[in-house]
């Protein structure tokens, strides 16, 4: 049986509560194998086009202006990012998206992209993928459990570009101090090497 949840996305930030309920849905969803359901974008099926951290980082980086803008320009593509370390791993508190900072090298102070993976039910399964891959590095992803890794993990990413708003200028965290880019791959696919 495939039970769905419908959740409506939000980039404002949201109550203690909210964010309890979120956790502890997502906590309840993990545990029982539920898929989630809601609106977003998803072209992952289109020929992706190779891109580099360094190439993102050369990306115009003017804040959208609105908290949900239409996607325009290079935000319509699809890229594949095949040199890859992931740095940091969580699960969003305000919208159950796992959230993931990939470097170009594994060095620790390398600057950083972030990379989120929907809880929409079209992404249960690489949710699932990278939940399993990290727990074979002794990972462990859920609600309370995520974060900066001891050591960075090579993986590609696929996924669509997304220019994010700045959250540091409404008094939001965005990420390590090492992601110093708007651009974002969401919604992505991340996959660790073997």
């Amino acid at each position: 049986m495939n039970k769905k949840f419908n959740i409506v996305r939000s980039m404002m930030p949201i109550s203690g509560t909210a964010v309890r309920r979120c956790l502890a849905l997502a906590s309840l969803a993990f545990a029982a194998g539920f898929a989630f359901s809601c609106a977003s974008v998803n072209n992952l099926g289109h020929s992706p086009e190779e891109v580099t951290i360094d190439t993102i980082y050369s990306w115009p980086q003017n804040d959208p202006g609105s908290l949900d803008p239409p996607r325009t320009g290079v935000e319509l593509q699809v890229f594949h990012v095949a040199v890859a370390f992931v740095q940091e791993v969580s699960l969003n508190s305000e919208d159950c998206d796992i959230h993931v900072e990939i470097s170009e090298t594994a060095e620790k102070t390398a600057r950083r992209v972030i990379v989120e993976t929907p809880v929409d039910s079209e992404y249960c399964s690489a949710r699932q993928n990278l939940q399993a891959q990290l727990a074979k590095h002794g990972v462990k992803l859920d609600p309370t459990h995520g974060g900066e890794l001891p050591q960075a993990l090579p993986a590609d990413v696929v996924g669509l570009a997304f220019l994010d708003f700045d959250h540091n200028a409404i008094g939001l965290g965005r990420g390590s101090a090492q992601v110093g880019t708007l651009w974002e791959i969401h919604p992505a696919i991340v996959n660790l090497a073997p």
